[in-house]
């Protein structure tokens, strides 16, 4: 009978491994969530690629920049060598131009001057007329009043007719007077007129010869003029505005035009100061663009300008 009371015991041990089995189940489907978790830590990873990738873009806009403001270096020092032979051909011209500027100037102010004098003398003839009319409209009035004399009735109309002749007689000799004043103005502004024409006359021939010879000479260097221009131009594209602007007013303040110079001898090639060695490094590197301290060139080194010859 005690064998018997066991056997339900024996039953009781099945139940385990019934336990275990449950045990894997619930493992297996703790285990089975993480699955997904894993799919969503895939797609995460998806964008953290897509951010990382711009990275190496951002380093090669910098060496573009770094490219780019070494050919603003090349195109400024080539503009300034092309600058600097159109400077030379227009020195070979040399006063031609200006002195054609100040004859065409001088034409100018003559032909206006002569245009004065003639108004003058118009205005003048006009008033001479004025005063011949003035002066016989007084003479009919002087012969009229003498016809009132021959009638009138008292001593007291006569003096007042003999005064109005004698206002008239000096109204006549006042006339007379300004058109004398008038005429030897005019006689005056006639010889100014035939002056000035003659002067206008000699400066016109002088204009003519003066624009001749600038002709010849400006026919031999036009072509190399217009090329190096043209070259100018194509230069000023590859340098901000800025720059060109700077480079303008450089030129413009410098005796010899030079704006973009080479260090030689450790020295600013314009205004031959001494340059501290940092300075020399950083225009060797070719990372900006450095100016004089002392006259405001822009600075290049040997290797800018090698790379133009």
């Amino acid at each position: 009978m005690a064998k018997t009371k066991k056997q339900p015991v024996a039953t009781s041990n099945p139940t385990k491994p019934v336990k275990k089995i449950t045990k894997a189940k619930e493992n297996e489907t703790k285990k089975a969530p993480p699955k997904p978790v894993r799919e969503k830590a895939k797609k995460v990873e998806i964008p953290i690629a897509k951010k990382i990738t711009p990275k190496p873009k951002v380093e090669v806009s910098e060496d573009k920049g770094e490219i780019s403001i070494e050919k603003k270096l090349i195109a400024l020092y080539n503009l300034q060598q092309i600058d600097s032979q159109v400077d030379k051909i227009r020195i070979i011209r040399g006063e031609l131009p200006l002195e054609v500027q100040d004859l065409e100037d001088e034409i100018v102010g003559l032909e206006t001057r002569i245009d004065n004098y003639v108004q003058e003398a118009m205005a003048l003839e006009k008033s001479i007329t004025e005063k011949k009319n003035a002066i016989k409209d007084s003479q009919a009035l002087i012969k009229k009043y003498e016809e009132q004399q021959m009638n009138v009735r008292n001593n007291r109309e006569y003096d007042s007719l003999t005064k109005e002749i004698e206002f008239q007689n000096l109204e006549i000799q006042l006339s007379e007077k300004r058109i004398r004043e008038f005429q030897q103005a005019e006689e005056t502004q006639k010889i100014e007129i035939e002056h000035y024409q003659k002067v206008l006359s000699d400066r016109k021939n002088d204009l003519d010869i003066k624009k001749n010879e600038l002709d010849d000479i400006v026919a031999e260097t036009e072509k190399e003029e217009n090329a190096l221009i043209k070259n100018s131009e194509e230069n000023r594209k590859f340098v901000e505005e800025r720059l060109i602007t700077a480079y303008t007013r450089i030129r413009k303040n410098a005796r010899n035009g030079l704006a973009v110079v080479q260090i030689e001898r450790d020295a600013c090639g314009g205004c031959f100061n001494k340059i501290p060695p940092q300075h020399q490094l950083d225009i060797r590197m070719h990372k900006k663009i450095i100016v004089c301290e002392y006259c405001g060139r822009i600075l290049v080194d040997d290797g800018i300008v090698n790379a133009i010859h």
